[in-house]
């Protein structure tokens, strides 16, 4: 394959195959799944060492290293058929069990390339945070090669987590919609979170992509596509993730099980008041269309369900968090009887476990506005630019 002439951005991972000098001295171990690709779609990991790079270990993070594991899973290989790497599995190891990981691989470096779609409550960043915590606590040095954030990045949205409410889905206060890439994330967090995680800050290099501008989307950096996790098909799910990941926090199915998860939403009590109230809202660079699906598995497996699509008319304008918590709210108005929360552990409300939506939201208070009848959407700063929270992490113009 010849690279598309669209292609605008040389990623940090194809600077490093280029240079592999770039992660510093010593053996690396690659923080890396099926996304981590050069822009001929050559996979990262033998194209490194086909170039002499010290290459010694993989790392997965959630749905392991090759992509298959629905939500919640990984993959039990320990050693890569393609290039003979051991394998480890990072998904749900912190503190001392991931600091033993790190220690017993024999890496002198991580260097981390997954394809993050910009949202807080994906656990990609997660994964990054939690291992440069491990690795400032053992002293291995930490590597970004950045990608660009799908969403672009002119634009945050959301509020910041609060610390009591800090799980996998947000360990830190950042937005739902934070408008910075994996590069930028890091030097943030680096700067405030790893410290008070791990008492000094990790040994951290950005390898920057190059060519990437702010007001660039999926689309205009030129890059392929690959599908970061199963339920993430297309960059047209990545736009609207931001928002309507919330309804993973609801009796809501939020389209796992169909072909357009995210981009649907639908229950069996919802009926035909459900589209034209939406409508009714007029929200920003959104309509929505009434329709009926069956999930195969997930959230009411096998049952019809009526509910809406989701169809973005102006990607600037639309709203990802704004637009979910207005239909939050028309959900409690029409449906009271019927809409619920989900708890942590997937049941209903009042058995005794965290409500999902309060670690996806970061705090209650979008649940307890929305069970109030209170408007929700002051909750909801208006999309500003990601300077205004990150400060000086930018990287990019």
């Amino acid at each position: 394959m010849s690279t598309d002439d669209r292609v605008a951005v040389t990623t940090g991972i194809a600077r490093l195959h280029a240079a592999p000098g770039l992660a510093g001295p010593g053996r690396f171990g690659l923080v890396t799944n099926h996304t981590g690709v050069l822009p001929d779609l050559r996979p990262a990991a033998p194209a490194l060492l086909a170039a002499g790079a010290p290459l010694v270990a993989l790392f997965g993070p959630e749905h392991g290293l090759h992509g298959t594991g629905q939500a919640g899973e990984s993959e039990s290989a320990r050693t890569d058929p393609d290039t003979g790497l051991p394998v480890h599995d990072t998904y749900r190891r912190d503190g001392e069990r991931l600091d033993k990981l790190l220690i017993d691989s024999g890496v002198d470096a991580l260097v981390h390339d997954l394809q993050d779609i910009g949202a807080r409550c994906y656990t990609y960043v997660w994964t990054m945070f939690d291992l440069m915590v491990s690795a400032a606590r053992t002293g291995i040095r930490f590597v970004v090669a950045d990608r660009p954030n799908p969403l672009g990045g002119l634009v945050s949205e959301g509020p910041l987590l609060e610390p009591a409410w800090a799980s996998f889905v947000g360990r830190a206060p950042v937005p739902l919609r934070h408008g910075l890439t994996c590069g930028e994330l890091a030097r943030w967090l680096n700067a405030s979170a790893v410290p008070r995680a791990a008492g000094r800050a990790a040994d951290l290099t950005v390898i920057e992509a190059l060519g990437w501008r702010r007001a660039m989307d999926a689309h205009a950096a030129g890059l392929p596509w690959i599908a970061p996790s199963p339920n993430i098909p297309t960059p047209a799910t990545a736009t609207v993730y931001p928002g309507t990941c919330l309804f993973e926090g609801t009796n809501l199915s939020e389209g796992r099980g169909t072909t357009q998860p995210f981009e649907i939403v639908g229950a069996p009590y919802l009926d035909a008041r459900f589209a034209p109230a939406l409508a009714e809202l007029a929200l920003p660079g959104v309509h929505f269309r009434d329709l009926r699906f069956v999930p195969a598995f997930h959230k009411h497996a096998g049952r019809p369900l009526r509910g809406v699509q989701l169809h973005i008319t102006d990607r600037t304008a639309f709203a990802p968090v704004r637009t979910a918590v207005a239909m939050l709210a028309v959900l409690r108005r029409l449906y009271p009887d019927d809409f619920a929360w989900h708890t942590t552990d997937g049941g209903a409300e009042g058995t005794g476990h965290r409500h999902f939506i309060d670690l996806l939201w970061g705090s209650d208070r979008l649940r307890r506005a929305v069970d109030a009848g209170e408007d929700p959407l002051p909750l909801c700063d208006p999309p500003s630019p990601p300077g205004r929270w990150a400060g000086d992490a930018l990287l990019y113009p």
